[in-house]
């Protein structure tokens, strides 16, 4: 056998290995969801049910730790997001020496684990007489998801071709209209992608957001309080739901996207 011929098989087992590997636990937790078992597992199997998705609807804990998690997103969204675009566009204008210091700057809360930036984020606030809550938590993960959001736009911006815009500000645009005309479209694709990441990120957070909920407790916090506590299929069938959003919004996604390449090749 040739070694090209191996390595394309190779390539393939690889691939076909790590979709096995990431997918096999969901394909689990999906059929837990219908399984006659107040345990969540698929063996034994006790018989075919949708109750666990009633016990979900009744469940109001998690609808409200649910609700608070994409309020906490949707927070973590407004602020990191523009606070990152700034630090990247600050951060391509920064000549010298004094470039690497200030980008580990910016970096160094991605670099300090959750719990320490949780615990100095409460320790910090409670002395400006601000408790937890969903305000803290928001501050709290801005900190770190911020510098996600500059990464990706730094990346971006490194590709850019900066004679663009002198050559608008040279034909009498301001600097304001070279950004929005300009420089802003071309990094719609990186703000959005980062947008995505920040949220996710925001949500699925558990170290930092444990220190500084207070008492508006998030999804993560509440499905980890109910580990020890015991816990049901339902949290499988919020899982499944969630999972099922997240296919149809993405192949809402490709669609739209794939009727606007159509269009633009026609023009």
């Amino acid at each position: 056998m040739k070694s090209e011929t191996l390595f394309k098989y190779a390539v393939r087992f690889y691939i076909g290995f790590f979709f096995l590997y990431l997918f096999t636990p969901l394909i689990v937790m999906g059929l837990a969801t219908f399984n006659d078992s107040r345990f969540p597992t698929v063996s034994p199997w006790r018989g075919f049910t949708l109750k666990w998705f009633e016990a979900l609807a009744q469940d109001g804990g998690m609808w409200a730790a649910l609700l608070n998690s994409v309020i906490v997103a949707a927070g973590v969204l407004i602020v990191a997001v523009p606070i990152g675009v700034c630090c990247a566009l600050f951060l391509s204008t920064v000549q010298g020496k004094g470039k690497t210091f200030i980008y580990s700057l910016m970096m160094s809360p991605l670099l300090t684990p959750g719990v320490i930036v949780g615990i100095s984020t409460l320790i910090f606030w409670k002395g400006l007489s601000v408790s937890g809550g969903i305000v803290l938590t928001v501050i709290a993960q801005t900190t770190f998801i911020a510098a996600y959001v500059m990464l990706m736009v730094l990346a971006r911006l490194q590709r850019f071709d900066r004679t663009l815009e002198n050559a608008a500000l040279s034909l009498g645009a301001t600097q304001w209209q070279a950004f929005r005309r300009i420089l802003l479209p071309y990094l719609k694709p990186a703000i959005f992608s980062a947008a995505a990441i920040a949220f996710l990120q925001s949500f699925e957070n558990y170290n930092t957001t444990l220190f500084v909920k207070g008492y508006d407790t998030t999804l993560t916090v509440y499905i980890a309080s109910k580990v020890r506590t015991g816990l049901t299929p339902a949290v499988n069938a919020l899982g499944l739901v969630m999972i099922l959003l997240t296919v149809v919004l993405a192949v809402v996604y490709e669609i739209k996207r794939r009727r606007e390449a159509e269009a633009r090749n026609r023009a």
